[in-house]
């Protein structure tokens, strides 16, 4: 390939990766933005802890459904179609939900954003193998974590501050017509492979063998990916890890600063912003360090132990609003980062035409963690509350709190246990046989 062709592709990649990683922003905001407008929608619908936990959970739940057919998506009809697709459902779904005029439109309205977002990052993530080396794909992963984040760091003190000039309704309604605006962007400029911009695939760029193509239908490559053993350690470390992150961060991190130190709305929202930028720079620092090393899974592992150390941090150590409290936000946020190197570690244990489904599970256990653990852990704090009501909404003590921080380094845990049995793949597929150097 001539210097020219290959800017011109380099000009390509990142255009088509800047567009996918907006939509990407907006499925960070949509998880996340529930924890800033709690008050709000427990005031509006009148819900109380497990009820508004199952609102939130609303998103998860379907999404979660969605992680495997998201991926028999991502590897048939390719990027381009699902995320457009995604992108408008979501659209739709956000429209409905700031226009809710009860409870139930409310939770319709959550269902169908958690059903159109849930196309959008494997369908990234598969984009990603094929406009990028394997040598590179822990370092992309992680640059995609960290700008998809912030989305979510959005969606935390920048929302609380736009809450005190706008109702929650609005912010909804607008980020439905941005999705719907993404979507219609995606359609006109997203292409699946190089080939279908008149570039040669990246293995050919490096003088590598062609990928095989796919032999059988994707019901029978499904089938072998589910029965592939070593994809399934890396969703029971998400399960634990960065689902209850995800459940903590979108929804009860800033409730509990505000209810246990009486911070303000937006004083609370730094905390969780804290943790969603330690998230950020986290999965950016593990996936760069992963190819740095050549290893996944002591990467993987350490994330699962530091996580297990802050929970129980949160729950035993006396700490409080300022150093100490941003510190263990921070650091919880930095160790689900790790969860990035997952991707990398389900996708080189498969053939590459089935990377999307392989990365589609391992996504599934992030999502089914966080669904369980919203609702639980607003059922524990609700087992601890003491009838408490401001506004006629609940308030609890730092001990109903701790049931849930309980629960949430037991999560973590069990990742943990999960992080040593990843198959250690050195950063290349070893499905394939090895390129000679």
């Amino acid at each position: 390939m001539s210097p020219d062709s290959y800017r011109r592709f380099q000009r390509v990649r990142w255009t088509i990766f800047g567009l996918l990683v907006a939509s990407y922003m907006m499925v960070y905001f949509h998880r996340m933005a529930p924890g800033a407008v709690s008050a709000d929608l427990m005031q509006t619908f009148g819900t109380s802890g497990a009820a508004l936990g199952s609102l939130a959970a609303m998103y998860y739940y379907i999404y979660t459904a969605m992680q495997v057919p998201s991926g028999v998506l991502a590897d048939t009809l390719g990027p381009r179609l699902s995320v457009t697709i995604g992108a408008l459902v979501a659209g739709g779904g956000s429209l409905l939900f700031g226009l809710a005029p009860d409870f139930m439109t409310a939770s319709v309205g959550r269902f169908f954003v958690g059903l159109g977002v849930s196309v959008v990052f494997v369908g990234l993530m598969k984009w990603n193998t094929v406009w990028f080396s394997d040598q590179r794909y822990g370092l992309v992963s992680g640059l995609t974590l960290l700008l998809g984040n912030m989305g979510s760091i959005l969606a935390a003190g920048p929302l609380a501050m736009l809450l005190l000039q706008y109702s929650w309704r609005s912010v909804f309604v607008t980020a439905g017509f941005i999705s719907i605006l993404l979507a219609l962007l995606s359609w006109w400029i997203v292409r699946n492979r190089p080939q279908d911009a008149g570039f040669p695939s990246v293995r050919a760029m490096a003088g590598e063998a062609e990928e095989p193509p796919r032999e059988r239908h994707w019901w029978h490559e499904l089938r072998a990916v589910l029965g592939n053993r070593a994809v399934w350690p890396g969703f029971w470390v998400n399960f634990g890890i960065t689902g209850s992150l995800f459940a903590f961060a979108g929804l009860w991190g800033l409730p509990l600063m505000r209810d246990v130190f009486d911070l303000s709305g937006s004083d609370a929202s730094l905390y969780t912003t804290a943790a969603l930028a330690g998230f950020a720079g986290g999965s950016f620092l593990m996936g760069g360090l992963s190819d740095r090393m050549g290893r996944r899974r002591p990467v993987i592992l350490g994330a699962g132990v530091l996580s297990c150390a802050v929970w129980l941090g949160l729950m035993l150590l006396p700490w409080g609003p300022g150093f100490s409290g941003f510190l263990l936000y921070t650091l919880l946020g930095i160790s689900a980062g790790g969860f990035v190197v997952t991707y990398a570690a389900a996708k080189e244990v498969v053939r590459p035409a089935n990377a999307g489904m392989a990365i589609a599970v391992v996504n599934t256990g992030l999502f089914l963690g966080a669904a369980i653990m919203q609702p639980l852990f607003g059922a524990l704090i609700d087992a601890g509350w003491d009838g408490t009501l401001l506004e006629g909404v609940r308030v609890y003590d730092l001990q109903s709190y701790r049931y849930g921080l309980a629960a949430s380094a037991g999560f973590a845990a069990m990742a943990t246990f999960a992080a040593l049995r990843i198959t250690e793949t050195r950063c290349r597929n070893i499905s394939l046989p090895a390129v000679a150097p």
